[in-house]
């Protein structure tokens, strides 16, 4: 199955059930699709849900390349890594990437982790630094233009993949490669 097509039929599924909370209940799908579009790139791209403080504070995740562990079956990168593609800062489908993007949490990871992916599950902004080193997105990805939008696309996965086409298959590849 599409990575994408699995991502959406996992999110739906969670809130379905009326257990789910507006953030950390959708890690797990945001992990397995970036691990999946990850396995495609060179070098390979893991994706780490609720990194330790580093001094940043409390990064919903990091994206580690996999050259940041002693072996592929490792689940903790080497002491000390920091992730090579940057931190994952997550919020819930009702908020605004752009807003958080352009946030204090955010500077401060961009600070420490050069690069910060900010998700609310529909929208993906990457945010880096341009050649004078000011914040600057770098990529974005929109899944639908709202909340609403969002889990109407999400109650029929296979639909919504054919309807983003080749840019759903390539999903962050340009993000998780940066």
């Amino acid at each position: 199955m599409n990575p994408l097509e699995t991502y959406l039929r996992e999110l739906r599924d969670i809130r379905s059930s009326g257990a789910a909370v507006k953030e950390t209940s959708y890690y797990g799908p945001l992990a397995t699709l970036l691990n999946e579009i990850g396995k495609t790139l060179k070098p390979k791209v893991r994706c780490i849900i609720t990194l330790k403080n580093q001094g940043a504070g409390l990064p919903d995740g990091g994206l580690f390349t996999t050259d940041q562990f002693q072996r592929a079956s490792q689940v903790e990168p080497l002491p000390g890594q920091i992730p090579a593609r940057g931190a994952i800062e997550a919020k819930g489908t009702d908020e605004d990437a752009w807003s958080i993007a352009a946030g204090e949490q955010v500077a401060r990871y961009l600070k420490r982790y050069r690069q910060v992916l900010v998700t609310n599950y529909r929208d993906f902004v990457l945010v880096g630094h341009d050649a004078e080193g000011k914040p600057v997105i770098l990529e974005t990805y929109r899944l639908a233009d709202g909340e609403s939008a969002f889990w109407t696309a999400a109650a029929n996965p296979a639909r919504t993949v054919a309807a983003q086409g080749e840019k759903g298959t390539l999903i962050h590849r340009p993000i998780l490669a940066a």
